[in-house]
C-alpha cells in the first residue's frame, strides 16, 4: 500500500480536486509503465513468515538493502519503506515486500528492474535462510500467524474492515498482487482507458488466478484474493458502474471518491483517526477529528489511495485485478494492459470489444474468474474467449509499438498465450499437483512458488 503523500497547500476551491486528477494527462510520447508487485517472505526452514524485528525479519530485509543503497524511511523509529531514485520499497500490512518500480519507457527495462531488485533482495535474504514467494493469497498462514507492520495507517484498517465487510483482514495480510500503472492523454483518453480497464479486469483475474488455497486446503476458487475483494468494502471496491454512464470524467469520479468514507488525516508523522468521517465535511472545515482545519492536496492525494476500485485513477491509471505469481507472470500483466491501451487502434479495438457488455456481465464475469478462472462464463459471454481476444489486441497493440521505434514487447506476453491456448492457469497447475505429485502436502507450495 502507499506511503504517505506529501507536498500541496490547502484546498480553497472543489475544483482543485479534479484539476489534481488532470494534472496527470501527458502527451502519448510521455507515457510510461508502472509495475507494483508484492511477495510473502518466509524462513525456509520453517515456512513461517517474516516477523517484523530480528535477526531473520522484515527489518533485516530492509537494512540490508539499505546498505545496497536504498535510502530509509520511517513512521516514528521504524523503518517501515525504502527509496531509491523514483521507486520505492514499502510493506503490506503482513509484512508483504512491495516494489513499486519507477516510470520507465518499455518492458525491456521493467525486465530489468525487476531483476536487479531480486537480485538485490536475494543477496540480503539467503545469507539468513529467508525466500520470497509470487502467490496471489498465503496458502497455509492463518491470521493469528500473521505479523503486524508498525504502520498506524494498518492500525486504524485493521480495526475498520471488521465493521464494513467480512474479508478485509485477509486482504491487508494474506493477499499480493502485481499492478500495472499507465498514463492517459486527456479527459476522455482516461475515461476510455478506464472503461475497457474494468471491463477487462475479469480476463486480467482469471489469467493470472494463482490463489487456490487458504488456511492450509483448497478453498474452491482459483482466485481467492479476488474473492476476498468482493467481502471488503462495498463503499471502496468493485466495478465502478458509473464510468460507463453518460458524463463520466474527472469530476464524476472526484465525486465517487468524496463519498467513500475516511481512514485517516496524516499529520507530523502521525496517523490521525478519522474512520468513517467524511472528506466533504474536511472540505468545509468541519473534520470532527480536524475541527476547523482544511485539507491539502497531500491530504486528497492520501485519500485516494483509500479506495480500491478494480481499476483506480490517480494521476495515471492502476490496473488492480491480478495475482502476484512467478517473474514472466510480473512482466506479462503490464504487457497486456500496454499492449491494450496504449496504442490507439488497440484501444478502440478493445473498446469495441467491450462495449456491450452490460453490468450484470461485467459483475458476472467478475464473480466467475475468481471462481473458475478462463472456465468461467457471465452473460453468455465465455473468459477464455474474452481473454483470447483481448490477448490479440494487445499483441497487435505491442507491435504498433515496435513499428514506433520501440523495443519489440510482445515476448512478454508468451505465458499468457500459453493459459489461453490451453485453458489453464496457475491456479489450475498448482491443484493438479496439489491432488497429485503433492499428495495433500501445501508445504511444497513454497518451493513451487518461490521467486
Amino acid at each position: 500500500m502507499s506511503i504517505p503523500q506529501s507536498g500541496g497547500g490547502p484546498i480553497e476551491d472543489p475544483r482543485q480536486l479534479a484539476e489534481y486528477l488532470e494534472k496527470g494527462c501527458k502527451p502519448a510520447e510521455a507515457w510510461r509503465i508502472g509495475t507494483e508487485h508484492e511477495k510473502f517472505g518466509y524462513l525456509t526452514d520453517t515456512l513461517e513468515p517474516l516477523p517484523y524485528d530480528g535477526p531473520r525479519s522484515v527489518r533485516a530485509i530492509l537494512d540490508g538493502l539499505a546498505a545496497k543503497g536504498w535510502e530509509p524511511i520511517r513512521e516514528g523509529e521504524a523503518v517501515i519503506g525504502l527509496k531509491k531514485g523514483k521507486a520505492n520499497v514499502s510493506l503490506e500490512p503482513g509484512g508483504q515486500l512491495e516494489l513499486s518500480g519507477a516510470a520507465l519507457e518499455h518492458l525491456h527495462q521493467t525486465a530489468a528492474e525487476f531483476d536487479s531488485h531480486m537480485a538485490e533482495v536475494r543477496d540480503v535474504a539467503d545469507p539468513l535462510g529467508v525466500a520470497f514467494m509470487g502467490i496471489g493469497a498465503a496458502p497455509v498462514w492463518t491470521h493469528d500467524q500473521m505479523p503486524v507492520m508498525p504502520k498506524g495507517r494498518y492500525k486504524l484498517m485493521t480495526a475498520y474492515m471488521g465493521r464494513v465487510g467480512t474479508h478485509g483482514t485477509q486482504m491487508m495480510y494474506r493477499t499480493c498482487t502485481v499492478q500495472a500503472n499507465l498514463d492517459f492523454g486527456s479527459e476522455a483518453d482516461m475515461v476510455k482507458k478506464l472503461r475497457v480497464s474494468l471491463a477487462l479486469q475479469p480476463v486480467a483475474t482469471a489469467l493470472f488466478a494463482s490463489s487456490p488455497f487458504f488456511e492450509g486446503k483448497p478453498n474452491g476458487h482459483r482466485s481467492w484474493r479476488s474473492r476476498i475483494w468482493r467481502g471488503l468494502d462495498d463503499a471502496r471496491t468493485g466495478m465502478l458502474p458509473f464510468a460507463f454512464e453518460d458524463g463520466m470524467g474527472f469530476e464524476r469520479y472526484v465525486d465517487w471518491v468524496l463519498d467513500v468514507p475516511m481512514y485517516f488525516v496524516y499529520r507530523d508523522g502521525t496517523y490521525i483517526d478519522a474512520l468513517g468521517q467524511s472528506f466533504r465535511d474536511f472540505l468545509k472545515g468541519k473534520l470532527p477529528a480536524l475541527p476547523g482545519e482544511v485539507p491539502t492536496l497531500s491530504d486528497w492525494a492520501d485519500h485516494l489511495t483509500t479506495v480500491f476500485p478494480e481499476a483506480r485513477v490517480k494521476q495515471f491509471i492502476e490496473m488492480r485485478g491480478a495475482d502476484m505469481g512467478s517473474r514472466d507472470h510480473v512482466l506479462a500483466l503490464p504487457a497486456f494492459w500496454t499492449g491494450l491501451t496504449y496504442d490507439q487502434g488497440a484501444l478502440d479495438a478493445a473498446w469495441d470489444l467491450v462495449k456491450d457488455l452490460d453490468q450484470a456481465t461485467r459483475e458476472g464475469l467478475r464473480v466467475a474468474s475468481s471462481e473458475r478462472a478462463l472456465q468461467g462464463e457471465a452473460g453468455g459471454v465465455r473468459l477464455l474467449d474474452l481473454a483470447r481476444a483481448a490477448l490479440g489486441i494487445a499483441e497487435e497493440g505491442l507491435r504498433a509499438r515496435a513499428d514506433r521505434g520501440l523495443p519489440d514487447e510482445r515476448v512478454f506476453l508468451r505465458p499468457l498465450w500459453d493459459s489461453v491456448g490451453s485453458g489453464r492457469v496457475v491456479a489450475d497447475d498448482l491443484l493438479s499437483a496439489y491432488e497429485g505429485e503433492w499428495a495433500g502436502d501445501l508445504s511444497q507450495a513454497y518451493d513451487a512458488c518461490r521467486l
